[in-house]
């Protein structure tokens, strides 16, 4: 902490932990959501033919993380749309992204540069969510660390722990991509960023929470930047984790992401070729035949 005193980055980090994320943040998060709503096969066909379908399925991308933490916690999963600001700014992105004459929306926060400086201003977001959501987890059940990892963790992965539902709502059903089976590296830094805030909140991280906010927005805007100029989905913590659960469960070590990530195999089927065994016992089989 001397090292943040000599360099003044308390002040900084205290200030950037109280910033407001309401328009510009928020409204950063629920462009990059709803794009990737629409990356999602047959979504734009869906829109045409159903927007209010379309609608819901943007809805739970921008706002899934307070319906399923109001859910957990007891709470109405309508809460948060009591919030127009936020709701109307939401389904004026919807509406832009799909119905903008000749895609011009689209195509300007899909370009690139444009897109990276989007997706780091949504991460800024994603770690605000996943402290309040320890923070408010904190507020209701003092002692309960593992409510606060679980509240966390769901405000910080988004619609990702109820893409399965908000498929239905696409008319899509495809059980294989359960984000607890298969986790992205959004989820991931969630679920560890709410056990780092959780140990902050019990006072057994030995760091304040606006520094650990200014830290691991740092890590995950830097991250996400990354992978998305890479257009990649691995993540950087497979070795570490390959590592972790070799010692701990005896997984194979040396599985990338794109094998943690990858489709089930489909069964080979038999080839029609008969294999030298085949052979030789059908050369048996007549050889004996005509001995009769």
């Amino acid at each position: 902490m001397d090292v943040l005193e000599v360099l003044n980055l308390g002040d900084v980090a205290q200030t950037f932990s109280k910033m407001g994320m309401f328009p510009v943040f928020d409204l950063a998060y629920y462009i990059v959501s709803i794009l990737y709503l629409k990356y999602e096969p047959g979504s734009v066909e869906v829109a045409r033919k159903s927007p209010v379908a379309s609608w819901l399925c943007a809805m739970l991308y921008c706002f899934g993380s307070y319906i399923l933490a109001d859910v957990l916690l007891g709470g109405c999963p309508l809460d948060y749309f009591q919030y127009n600001s936020h709701i109307l700014l939401a389904s004026i992105i919807w509406y832009l992204i799909f119905f903008c004459p000749l895609n011009l929306f689209y195509k300007c926060v899909a370009f690139l540069p444009v897109k990276l400086v989007l997706v780091a201003l949504k991460e800024v977001v994603r770690t605000r969510k996943i402290a309040a959501g320890v923070h408010h987890a904190h507020h209701a059940y003092h002692n309960g660390f593992l409510i606060m990892v679980i509240i966390g963790y769901v405000k910080g992965s988004g619609v990702a722990l109820i893409s399965n539902f908000e498929q239905l709502l696409r008319g899509v059903w495809r059980p294989e991509t359960n984000e607890i089976l298969n986790m992205s590296f959004p989820t991931k830094a969630s679920l560890y960023g709410s056990i780092l805030f959780t140990l902050q909140e019990a006072h057994l991280l030995p760091v304040s929470k606006s520094t650990l906010i200014c830290l691991f927005t740092l890590f995950m805007a830097t991250i996400k930047v990354i992978l998305t100029t890479r257009h990649s989905h691995g993540s950087p913590f497979v070795l570490i984790e390959s590592w972790v659960c070799h010692l701990l469960f005896g997984s194979p070590l040396g599985g990338g992401e794109e094998e943690h990530h990858a489709a089930p195999a489909p069964v080979t089927p038999v080839s029609p070729v008969k294999t030298k065994e085949e052979l030789s016992e059908g050369t048996r089989k007549r050889k004996s035949k005509k001995a009769e």
